[in-house]
């Protein structure tokens, strides 16, 4: 009888103990990460603690039991080893898993896709927004004379090179090492797809980027922006003024901060060194960052005889060899705007680029 209660109780032991472990098996194996369709991100800031992390975590609504995994992170003292960065965090993992990913810093990229045609301002607040550093830092990066000389540019300039791709950058990258990676990757691109062009044509790179600039901005329909270039080009070669009314804009925003829906000739007796009806060749620089495609239609334009291009009013140009053709285009595109509006401001120039 002694014996068999004896028996009861080493199997009551061994019962609990199973259990025991168990639960603790699954409390450090089992998924405590959602099961949701996605990865998910997670940001964990520089000094976070176990307590900040998993509100991080709690955030991007990543956690099934929080306290599950603050016990596991104590228990184990990885929770003191947890190290900041950008996590992307897969569906049903194990506190095990999530702990190991985080303790080791096994931080996953973000991928940054950069605008084209914009401004400064536009382009740093993308990146002030995905990346850990604010856009005011990205900013400076940009104005830095050092940096801008070391990657063989000026701060007046390096923004042009800023080529708009998909780029993976890991969230806690320098800005100054973020504005590097751009202009090298813009300096492989060239090489591989321009420089042969451009050296055809006797353009430098500064020369390519600043035309491939106002390329961009004139250009609504990628289709013309070989044509275009093509008569930019034509006038340089005949030594004319470039005449291209986005360097206008530019002078605009330059000087007022803003760029305007028409540009008026009372615009373009603004005095400014971007001002291409008053002097002559190309810019000092170029006025936006350009896409691959306006690049590449400044290093291999298309050959023609057109001088002047005006407004269709569907987005593309009517391209024109002589003044007489090219006013009656300006005359056909202002009488559609004066039958679709009232034009109450100041006379446009509707010379085209």
């Amino acid at each position: 009888m002694y014996a068999r209660s004896r028996l009861g109780v080493v199997v009551a032991i061994l019962f609990v103990g199973g259990l025991v472990a168990g639960v603790g098996g699954a409390l450090v194996f089992g998924p405590n990460t959602g099961g949701y369709d996605a990865p998910r991100s997670v940001y964990i800031a520089r000094g976070a603690t176990l307590d900040t992390a998993i509100d991080s975590l709690a955030q991007a609504d990543v956690l099934v039991v929080p306290a599950a995994f603050r016990l596991v992170a104590r228990a184990t003292g990885w929770g003191q080893q947890i190290k900041s960065g950008h996590y992307r965090i897969a569906p049903r993992r194990s506190n095990y898993a999530l702990l190991d990913k985080l303790r080791r810093g096994l931080q996953d990229p973000v991928r940054i896709t950069l605008p084209p045609g914009v401004q400064p301002g536009a382009l740093t607040s993308v990146l002030g927004r995905r990346l850990e550093r604010d856009a005011g830092a990205f900013r400076a990066a940009l104005r830095d004379t050092s940096l801008a000389e070391a990657l063989d540019s000026t701060p007046a300039r390096l923004f042009g090179y800023m080529l708009p791709e998909t780029y993976e950058f890991y969230w806690q990258t320098p800005p100054e090492a973020v504005v590097r990676r751009v202009k090298q990757g813009f300096d492989r691109f060239y090489e591989r797809e321009l420089a042969a062009g451009a050296d055809s044509l006797g353009l430098t790179k500064r020369e390519v980027v600043t035309l491939a600039s106002i390329v961009e901005w004139e250009a609504l329909v990628d289709a013309e922006k070989p044509a275009i270039a093509g008569v930019y080009l034509n006038r340089l070669t005949r030594g004319w003024p470039l005449q291209a009314d986005p360097t206008i804009q530019y002078v605009l925003l330059d000087t007022k901060g803003a760029r305007v829906t028409r540009v008026l000739y009372e615009h373009l007796e603004i005095d400014h060194p971007y001002n291409t009806y008053q002097n002559q060749g190309l810019p000092p620089g170029p006025i936006t960052n350009p896409s691959p495609s306006s690049l590449r239609a400044a290093a291999r334009p298309e050959r023609h005889e057109y001088l002047y291009f005006a407004a269709d009013g569907t987005g593309g140009h009517t391209f024109s060899r002589t003044l007489r053709e090219h006013n009656r285009a300006a005359e056909k595109y202002q009488r559609m705007l004066d039958e679709r509006r009232n034009d109450s401001g100041g006379r446009r120039n509707d010379s085209g680029g």
